[in-house]
């Protein structure tokens, strides 16, 4: 039988994280795994309830002018870097960290962990309930659809929606 460990309660002071700019505000109920790996710019808001949740490796950083809705869940095994002026809607999932098969006689959770980061350039829109999967790089101003899945590569100044999300346009004659 395996055993399992906590990663602790998230609760956090400033000082626990890695880098914290001016004009942050943390919401009630926001929890912080790892702080010493996450790194906030300027002018960042993080919603009621979100998770950021660090890992004792890779970094997450988030940059200035960002807006992070409520009940979000960031996952940076793999490491996440979110640009300047990034609108992130409520409940949206960055991970960045899998489960390789080990085989049909195996538990998918005995398959080694892969890392994959995500990138998401500036003044890009995440909407409400996207996720975002492994290895994933979003071009500077990348709109994504509400309860999109993206698996794949978006380029600068895309639109995308659907699951799996699908480029549907360019955003203003790029």
């Amino acid at each position: 039988m395996k055993t399992f460990t906590s990663h602790g309660s998230g609760v956090f002071e400033r000082g626990d994280l890695a880098a914290v700019g001016d004009n942050v505000v943390f919401e009630a109920g926001v929890l912080v795994f790892h702080p010493e790996t996450v790194h906030l710019g300027s002018n960042v808001y993080v919603g009621h309830n979100t998770i950021l949740k660090g890992y004792y490796k890779n970094r997450m950083s988030i940059g200035n002018d960002t807006w992070i809705g409520q009940q979000c869940f960031f996952h940076s095994a793999g490491g996440i870097t979110i640009g300047d002026a990034v609108g992130i809607g409520p409940g949206v999932r960055i991970l960045t960290s899998t489960h390789r098969d080990p085989g049909v006689d195996r538990p998918i959770m005995d398959g080694e962990i892969a890392f994959a980061p995500v990138v998401i350039g500036d003044g890009s829109d995440l909407g409400v309930g996207s996720t975002i999967l492994p290895g994933v790089t979003l071009g500077k101003g990348v709109q994504v659809g509400a309860g999109a899945v993206v698996a794949q590569d978006v380029p600068d100044f895309a639109v995308v929606a659907g699951v799996p999300a699908r480029v549907l346009r360019l955003r203003g004659g790029a």
